[in-house]
C-alpha cells in the first residue's frame, strides 16, 4: 500500500489536475483483503532420489550379505563371471568397490605445465545385489549363511559349501593390506 501512495505522490498529481475535476487527496487507501493463503512450495523429488529416512532425518542404512576383504563374484552386468576382492563399501546406497573390476576411464587434466594430463582407470561402484560371495578353494558361488560356534561367536558361512568366511585370519590379513596400502600412500 505504501508503495502505491509513494507512486501516486510521485506524479505530481494535484487536486485539480485529473481530467479537470478536483479530486481531494487521500491519504489512506482502502485495504484489500487477501483471502487466499499464500501457499508452501512443495518440491517433489524422483523417485530414484528418494531415500528412506529415520525419525532423526539420517538415511537408513540397509544390511548387506558382502563385507569389507570379502571375495565375490559378478553376477550381472558387463564384468559377469569376474571374481575380485571388495576394497571399498558404501552403505548409503548399498554399492561395492572391487579391485580391477568395472573400471572406467577418467580424463584428468594437467595442474601444472610440467604435469601433462592423463586418461586414468578407476574402479567405480557396482550395487551389491549384482555380486555373490565366492569360494576359491571350491570355484562356487553360494550365498551366506549365519550360525552361532560352540563357543558363542556368530559367524558368516558359504551355504552350498559350508565353508567359514568370518575368521580372525582374514581380518589380520585385511589388517595387513591396509596398513602396507597407507605406508605406499605416505611414501609417495
Amino acid at each position: 500500500m505504501a508503495a502505491l501512495q509513494s507512486s501516486l505522490t510521485s506524479l505530481n498529481l494535484g487536486t485539480s489536475s485529473f481530467l479537470g475535476k478536483s479530486v481531494a487527496p487521500s491519504l489512506h487507501l482502502p485495504l484489500v483483503k487477501l483471502t487466499e493463503q499464500p501457499s508452501s512450495i512443495v518440491a517433489k523429488l524422483k523417485r530414484w532420489e528418494r531415500k528412506e529416512c529415520k525419525p532423526n532425518s539420517l538415511p537408513v542404512l540397509h544390511k548387506m550379505h558382502v563385507k569389507l576383504g570379502d571375495t565375490v563374484k559378478v553376477i550381472s552386468g558387463k564384468d559377469k563371471g569376474k571374481v575380485g576382492e571388495i576394497s571399498r563399501i558404501i552403505t548409503h546406497n548399498s554399492s561395492i568397490v572391487i579391485k580391477d573390476i568395472n573400471l572406467k576411464t577418467k580424463h584428468a587434466k594437467s595442474k601444472g605445465e610440467d604435469e601433462p594430463g592423463q586418461i586414468i582407470k578407476i574402479e567405480a561402484p557396482i550395487h551389491s545385489s549384482n555380486v555373490m560371495l565366492y569360494s576359491k578353494e571350491k570355484d562356487v558361488v553360494s550365498r551366506v549363511g549365519h550360525k552361532t560356534l560352540d563357543d558363542g561367536k556368530r559367524v558368516r558361512y558359504l551355504i552350498k559349501t559350508g565353508e567359514i568366511i568370518d575368521s580372525a585370519e582374514n581380518w589380520k590379513r585385511m589388517a595387513k593390506e591396509k596398513e602396507k596400502a597407507t605406508e605406499l600412500a605416505a611414501a609417495s
